[in-house]
């Protein structure tokens, strides 16, 4: 009778546990979906940013010199999407440098550039905490002892110059 009672506690117990793991890799599943949204929305923000800065510099608006630079830095930059994100990091900084480099403060530019630019702080910002939930769900004992993430990589922030 009291080996019966034992055995229900522990069955209690161990099925309390495989719940909360269960739990646990079901949210670390979505914050692994999140982290690629957040991703792909950023790359979507950024690839808008240099095709607004390609077209600023196609409009006879600023001088040869600013046009060319900032022509330069967005093709650099949407190139650099193929590349490493170290190199994609690179480039999307110093088209940024090149945007505060040269007079972009022309109207009706100033106000779509302006929003561009706001547009991917904001989706690096909500990438990057993204990303920080992850990690820190990720470090924790249950799932690095169970390997409740699997095989999927450790994701990392992206850092910009904003």
């Amino acid at each position: 009778m009291e080996i019966s009672w034992v055995l229900l506690a522990v069955g209690a117990v161990l099925l309390l546990f495989g719940a909360y793991a269960s739990w646990t890799a079901g949210r670390l599943d979505r914050l692994h979906h999140r982290v690629e949204l957040a991703r792909a929305a950023l790359g979507t923000e950024l690839a808008r940013r240099a095709a607004l800065v390609a077209e600023l510099a196609g409009s006879d608006i600023l001088d040869p010199a600013s046009a060319l630079l900032l022509l330069d830095a967005a093709h650099r930059a949407r190139t650099a999407a193929l590349e490493s994100v170290e190199v994609h990091e690179q480039a999307e900084s110093a088209l940024t440098r090149a945007i505060h480099a040269t007079g972009t403060d022309v109207e009706p530019w100033a106000g779509e550039l302006s929003l561009a630019m706001r547009r991917v702080q904001l989706a690096r910002r909500f990438h990057n905490d993204v990303v920080v939930s992850t990690r820190d769900l990720r470090h924790r004992r249950l799932v690095t002892w169970f390997r409740l993430a699997g095989h999927a990589p450790l994701p990392t922030t992206i850092e910009l110059e904003d």
